[in-house]
């Protein structure tokens, strides 16, 4: 019998076939007796551990799954014969085994046989077991080994002539875990010997980025070295900046370097990077997860307290992943300031959503932030507030009082991205009433701070401001071609042929049959009007989603209202007034400050 645990935990009998194992606490048992390693785990720990309240009947609930584990695992036993595998011994219980894929791992490990070690790897260890804390402290050992494979492996194959073939391991290992200086070097070694010297000198070139200019930390000395060594030429004298970064490295472990890469995502962020940030944030995350510390992981999540103004995801899968880890983490956290991060994270992380939780989570972490003496907190939780604010129509004034309020705090204690955030809540609240002399010096505001703060993508939403003060296709076609905001496809993806829709709406010009991206639904009956399926038009009211929370909540209502208008849809036209009636004093898709359908007040 074998014992997986690189992976789902699973077993497997003497001929290779899965022993089934029945439910997750039977697994869970086995599980934790293999952490255990033969060692007696007392029945009473293994009620504590499987159970947050353990039920009545929990220690015979558990007599059951150690009966139900033994005759899966030896199902040849004579009945009223001792089991020779899971040992009943004292007040407790032990595996005595010795084939588990973790043991052979570390052994194959100790012997150097680095490609044969990692093979045995199906997934992150203990991986249904990912929450418990019993698991935790196996978890992070077992996955700090694993990456100490990787580079020992990577070395190996370099000092066997095997450059171009450890290239592509070692790219995906920098990709995941960018904090791991050893990873880089063997990557910029693996190019240079395979001859792609500028390739070699570009991926230094990338992890200075994220040392230096991100981390604030110098490039090891091995890494200079490797640099110098490609360029042919002497390497400067080290300042006492780099003595100082040097003597980090050596003295800080892969959780410190693991925190500070959290510091280098945030500023990627700021300065437009969103692509990288996209790449990296949920691989920090997992890696927090994996080493076994909730606290470590709880202060990677938060950490990421970037200001957003979007409401729809960027990336709806790594948000709900991300929310999921979050939600994971705080029960184990007690202080007020991390759990106020945690949650205000689930309330960004969860844009776009309609479920009570994020909403929920946004008060409690504004609630924490406004008993604490930290501005920046109560700036992250109140950016959460905002972002749950869009879940009906009619809140700009919500929201201006949410931008003032972020503006006077950032002005007092120096928060520049939060100053930036509530000049454009406010300009995007001001538009809303058509108030342009108020969201003209807005923009202007959210522009000056940007060029001293180095925040190019605040230029995407001024420049569309422009656009819809200009109010012309050119204007529109303009700012998405100059001020691309590819970077952001939860805003990117349709934007443009929306506002052109808009405006041909509000002319009375023909809206084209094009890709509108998300939208579509909301705007696909008024298409078919266009074309005269009136019936078929009718059939799609009948099954519209509810448009979903977002500063184009109102839009998405007045287009659905205009088709129902035209087909006598009588249903709809009830909920779109409804819906709208909230927002009667403002103008229709205006509180994004992208674009406008005109007053509400038309359509109701």
């Amino acid at each position: 019998m074998e014992f997986g645990v690189l992976g789902p935990v699973v077993a497997w009998d003497d001929a290779g076939e899965l022993v089934a194992l029945k439910g997750p606490r039977h697994r869970a048992v086995l599980a934790r007796l293999i952490v255990a390693r033969g060692r007696v785990v007392p029945a009473t720990r293994l009620v504590d551990e499987l159970w947050q309240e353990p039920p009545e009947g929990a220690l015979s609930a558990v007599r059951t799954f150690v009966a139900a584990l033994r005759r899966s695992l030896e199902p040849d036993r004579a009945p009223r014969t001792q089991p020779k595998l899971l040992v009943t011994e004292g007040p407790g219980y032990a595996l005595r085994v010795d084939k588990v894929d973790a043991w052979r791992f570390e052994a194959a490990v100790e012997a150097g046989e680095y490609e044969a070690a990692l093979k045995l790897w199906r997934g992150p260890a203990y991986a249904d077991f990912a929450d418990e804390p019993w698991a935790l402290g196996e978890r992070g050992r077992l996955t700090e080994l694993r990456l100490l494979a990787v580079e020992r492996l990577a070395d190996t194959r370099l000092t066997n002539g095997q450059a171009a073939a450890a290239v592509a391991d070692l790219d995906a290992h920098v990709t995941e875990h960018p904090w791991r200086e050893e990873g880089w070097r063997l990557l910029a070694l693996a190019l240079y010997q395979s001859g792609r010297q500028a390739d070699a000198l570009a991926v230094l070139r990338r992890a200075r980025a994220m040392l230096v200019e991100q981390l604030a930390i110098d490039p090891g000395t091995a890494l200079t070295r490797l640099e110098a060594d490609i360029l042919n030429q002497a390497v400067e004298p080290a300042s006492v900046w780099s003595a100082t970064a040097a003597a980090y490295q050596r003295t800080s472990g892969a959780r410190a370097q693991l925190e500070s890469t959290v510091g280098l995502l945030r500023s990627l962020a700021v300065t437009g990077e969103l692509g990288e940030v996209r790449r990296h944030r949920l691989a920090a995350i997992t890696a927090a997860e994996e080493l076994g510390d909730p606290d470590l992981t709880a202060r990677v999540i938060g950490a990421y307290d970037v200001p957003a103004i979007w409401t729809r995801s960027d990336d709806e899968l790594q948000a709900a992943a991300i929310v999921r880890a979050a939600e994971r983490v705080l029960p184990t956290q007690d202080h007020p300031a991390i759990r106020a991060r945690l949650l205000a994270t689930v309330a960004l992380e969860s844009r776009g959503s309609s479920a009570d939780r994020p909403l929920e989570a946004a008060r409690e972490a504004e609630q924490l932030a406004r008993t604490l003496d930290d501005p920046a907190i109560l700036a992250f939780a109140l950016n959460g507030v905002f972002i749950q604010s869009c879940r009906q129509a009619g809140q700009s004034v919500i929201r201006d009082g949410i931008g003032a309020e972020l503006i006077a705090l950032a002005e007092r204690h120096a928060l520049p991205s939060y100053e930036i955030l509530g000049r454009l809540i406010r300009l995007q609240s001001a538009c809303a009433i058509a108030d342009h002399a108020a969201a003209d010096e807005h923009a202007a505001a959210a522009d000056a701070l940007a060029a001293r703060h180095d925040s190019p993508l605040v230029g995407v939403f001024t420049a569309w401001y422009a656009a819809l003060r200009t109010d012309t296709p050119a204007a529109y076609q303009r700012a998405a071609t100059e001020r691309p905001a590819t970077a952001m496809p939860g805003l990117d993806h349709g934007l443009l042929p929306l506002a052109l829709a808009t405006h041909a709406l509000r002319h009375q010009a023909v809206v084209q049959a094009v890709d509108y991206g998300p939208h579509t639904p909301w705007i696909q009956p008024l298409l078919l009007v266009a074309q005269g399926k009136y019936s078929y038009a009718a059939r799609l009211l009948s099954h519209a989603a509810t448009p979903p929370p977002g500063l184009f909540l109102e839009v998405h209502w007045a287009l659905l209202a205009q088709a129902a208008k035209a087909v006598d849809h009588q249903p709809m036209l009830a909920k779109a007034q409804a819906a709208l009636r909230p927002a009667a004093a403002e103008h229709a898709g205006a509180q994004s400050g992208l674009l406008t359908l005109g007053p509400v007040a038309n359509y109701l």
